[in-house]
């Protein structure tokens, strides 16, 4: 006697059911697509209509006022906004003023080692990560990925030392990236 096999997804047929939801611009059916900015609903009368939305709604944050601030430029409120590279605090009057805090202000370093005219300052990529680049860009590209010491390499006599964190410790290591030379080896 065999016995037979239930037979796959038999039980939640529901569950395969497609949910049809419809354009509201042209009565269409909606089909989720991809795209580089990830998953969407767009309409299947494409050309025609150019319908789409959001497959997962984010919460969309509006402008948060921090109560007792002021502009220093302007002298309204400073408000808590979202943009390109993350969350920052900048001033309500965004149009008019254009001013942003910093959570670290901009120090200047070193002088820059390959034009001598710049200086280097600490920047943040767009994903995040801090990185020390000239002030003269786009003249000068000098940009290392770790914190710069003044001092002179040993064995070259590049005029910057870059500070990186190694298995024995921290070690100053020559920011020229033809040489690389550990101090003190």
């Amino acid at each position: 006697m065999k016995k037979q096999q239930p037979e796959l997804f038999s039980q939640h047929e529901h569950a395969l059911e497609k949910e049809y939801e419809l354009c509201p611009e042209c009565g269409c059916e909606l089909q989720i697509k991809n795209s580089k900015h990830g998953p969407f609903l767009g309409c299947n009368n494409y050309p025609t209509c150019s319908y789409t939305r959001p497959l997962v709604s984010q919460e969309a944050m509006d402008e948060q006022i921090i109560a007792g601030s002021e502009c220093p430029e302007c002298g309204n409120e400073l408000a808590i906004k979202k943009g390109r590279y993350g969350i920052f605090i900048g001033c309500s009057n965004y149009p008019e003023c254009h001013h942003i805090e910093h959570q670290n202000e901009e120090q200047e370093m070193a002088t820059c080692p390959q034009c001598h005219q710049g200086h280097l300052a600490q920047r943040v990529s767009r994903y995040g990560k801090t990185f020390y680049a000239c002030d003269a860009y786009p003249k000068c590209k000098f940009v290392i990925n770790y914190q710069p010491v003044t001092g002179q390499c040993e064995a070259c006599g590049f005029e910057l030392l870059i500070q990186k964190k190694m298995a024995g410790g921290m070690t100053l290591i020559c920011a020229d990236k033809k040489c690389s030379h550990k101090q003190g080896q």
